[in-house]
């Protein structure tokens, strides 16, 4: 409890520095000689010095500490552009002019995550191999298990089920038993309808954008839109292929494009059916896209703090019964 405190301080200090700072660039007081002085140096100093040393201070994975001092350098830069006083933006007006490296690299990250994704295909998919296992196989040469990798790989999926969908087999997935729910409250159905409404939806917006507000801001929304509209085809195409699956010592859930977690059986403590709606909370994952959850999964020992697990399948009864099973085999 004491380590996640702690890895939760350098997030704090960043709120405490915003709270600040807005304080004393948009209320005249004895420190800011009642709105006559705003310099950037002292959120200069604070953005690019105390911010990043609290991360490496407190933050035992480094990679980990660099991307948040990173993220966070970059807030309190579009933070500063909206604050500082423009008469006051000495060096600011450089720092504001790095989002389009910061744009650049994003675009040549998703470069990279498609060049994998076709090499995956290539080489593997084609293969009786694990599909999920395969698509990861090019990060595992150069990034180890953390953040990055977990979004880079969710990143690899979507793109490979919105291209490539019709490569990957079901059949190739581990686990004994498969189960689905793609069909479950027509959850595939609502996906379809809802891609249809952004197809429609994304050119109006554009055009509405482009003459009421402004061409940039018109480019910027649709290019979002776009990657969001991209996001949905692999989620909607995903639905019919990564099943639920059942191995002798695991319960594999894949849902859609979500990474996959790993239940071992020995740390389920009980299995029940559930009928009713599940608010969001800090110690409940939901796997379930339309409807409420018909599972509920209780662990002996929390897995990312999640204690309570709800899942939404086809056939509830059929899991139940193989997880009890299965349960049974491995208390026995």
């Amino acid at each position: 409890m004491l380590n996640t405190s702690v890895k939760r301080l350098p997030f704090l200090f960043l709120l405490c520095l915003i709270a600040v700072y807005s304080c004393f660039y948009s209320s005249p007081s004895f420190i800011n000689e009642y709105g006559t002085y705003k310099p950037e140096w002292p959120l200069l100093i604070d953005a690019f010095i105390t911010l990043p040393l609290i991360c490496y201070v407190f933050l035992t994975d480094k990679k980990q500490a660099t991307i948040k001092a990173i993220a966070y350098c970059a807030l309190l830069i579009l933070f500063g552009a909206y604050f500082i006083p423009a008469q006051q933006k000495l060096i600011w007006h450089y720092l504001e002019q790095a989002r389009y490296l910061v744009l650049a690299l994003v675009l040549f990250i998703e470069v990279v995550v498609v060049a994998s994704v076709i090499a995956a295909i290539k080489a593997d998919l084609n293969t009786h191999a694990d599909p999920d296992e395969s698509l990861i196989m090019p990060l595992k040469r150069w990034l180890k298990s953390g953040t990055v990798f977990n979004l880079m790989q969710f990143d690899m999926r979507m793109w490979v089920f919105c291209l490539f969908a019709n490569k990957i087999k079901s059949e190739n997935y581990i686990g004994e038993q498969h189960f689905w729910y793609a069909n479950k409250d027509d959850a595939k159905g609502n996906a379809l309808g809802f891609i249809f409404l952004m197809v429609f939806e994304i050119p109006i917006a554009h055009l509405v954008l482009h003459f009421a507000w402004s061409p940039l801001a018109a480019n910027v929304i649709s290019l979002l839109s776009i990657f969001g509209l991209v996001l949905f085809i692999g989620e909607y195409r995903a639905m019919s292929r990564r099943p639920i699956s059942l191995t002798k010592t695991h319960l594999i859930v894949r849902y859609g494009i979500y990474n996959p977690l790993y239940i071992s059986l020995e740390n389920i403590e009980t299995v029940s059916p559930h009928h009713e709606f599940v608010p969001r909370s800090h110690e409940v994952n939901r796997y379930n896209f339309s409807g409420v959850p018909n599972i509920e999964i209780k662990l002996k020992s929390p897995i990312d703090e999640k204690s309570i697990i709800y899942l939404g399948v086809e056939s509830p009864s059929m899991l139940l019964n193989s997880l009890n099973k299965a349960s049974d085999k491995t208390t026995n």
